[in-house]
C-alpha cells in the first residue's frame, strides 16, 4: 500500500517512470474491482474486466492532475471512472442506433428469448445524483463503499469523517436511495 502511495505522489510530481510503474502496481486490485462491478451487472453485458480496467486507467491518467491523498483516493477515483464507463455503456446500449429497442439473444439459446437488461444502473445513477444534490457526503460515501469497494473505516478515512458518523451517513444514504428508487418505479 505504501508503494502505491509513493508511486502516486511521484507521478503527481511529474515522474514519468513512476507513472509507468503505477499500472502494474494497481492492476490486480483494479481488475478485481472491475470484475465485482461486472458481476453485479445484468446478463448480456459486453464489457470484460480487462477492457474496463484499461479504459478506467486511461481516463484516470488522462484526467487533469488532482490532489489525491494516497491509495484510498486513487481507488475511489478509479471506482468513479469504472462507474462512468458502465453508465456510458448502458446509455449507449439504450440508444436506437445501438439497438436500443432490440433484445440480445445468445446464439446457443436462440429458442428462449431473454429480456433486455433493465436500466437498474441508470436508475441508481439518477438516484445518486439526486442524493448528491441533498447530501454530497452521503453520496460520496455510497460511491466509495459500493463502487470502490472500500470498507467502512477506509471510506470514513477517505472522507475525513469519524467512523461512527460515516456509519450513520451510510444508514441514511441506503434508506434514502431505497425510498427514492421505490418512488421512481
Amino acid at each position: 500500500m505504501m508503494e502505491v502511495t509513493r508511486l502516486l505522489d511521484a507521478a503527481a510530481a511529474g515522474d514519468v517512470q513512476a507513472a509507468a510503474e503505477l499500472l502494474p502496481a494497481v492492476y490486480a486490485e483494479l481488475r478485481q474491482l472491475a470484475a465485482v462491478r461486472l458481476a453485479n451487472e445484468k446478463a448480456g453485458h459486453t464489457l470484460q474486466p480487462t477492457a474496463l480496467v484499461h479504459e478506467a486507467y486511461l481516463r484516470l491518467v488522462g484526467d487533469q492532475p488532482r490532489d489525491r491523498n494516497g491509495r484510498g483516493d486513487f481507488f475511489a477515483a478509479a471506482a468513479g471512472a469504472l462507474l462512468r464507463i458502465l453508465i456510458d455503456a448502458a446509455r449507449r446500449k439504450g440508444r436506437q442506433r445501438h439497438g436500443g429497442g432490440r433484445r440480445r439473444v445468445d446464439l446457443a439459446e436462440a429458442e428462449s428469448i431473454v429480456n433486455e437488461p433493465s436500466g437498474d444502473l441508470l436508475d441508481l445513477d439518477a438516484a445518486l445524483t439526486r442524493l448528491e444534490a441533498t447530501d454530497p457526503t452521503a453520496a460520496r460515501l455510497v460511491k466509495l463503499r459500493y463502487y470502490a469497494g472500500l470498507t467502512m473505516p477506509e471510506a470514513a478515512a477517505a472522507l475525513g469523517l469519524p467512523l461512527r458518523t460515516a456509519e450513520r451517513n451510510w444508514t441514511y444514504a441506503r434508506t434514502w436511495l431505497h425510498r427514492d428508487l421505490a418512488r421512481q418505479s
